[in-house]
């Protein structure tokens, strides 16, 4: 896994929580920064492939890892 600036954990939370939270703590990142995510709601793949093409923040990884959703995006 690349290198990441700030950790967010979203593990429990449904949609829109992840995306949401993700949003705050972006806003609070400066450009480039990355920011690595750690999600249980299988619906929130989706939900940030939309979310980093809506916003122009880079995803620049999204796996699975042993039933969590593991998401880096960098700020725009």
């Amino acid at each position: 896994m690349a290198d990441f600036d700030q950790e967010l954990d979203a593990s429990g939370l449904n949609c829109p929580l992840p995306i949401l939270r993700a949003k705050k703590t972006l806003n609070g990142m400066e450009s480039g920064k990355v920011l690595h995510i750690i999600a249980t709601d299988p619906g929130s793949v989706k939900d940030f492939e939309a979310f980093a093409n809506q916003t122009g923040n880079e995803l620049m990884e999204s796996k699975e890892v042993g039933g969590k959703f593991e998401f880096l995006i960098k700020k725009a």
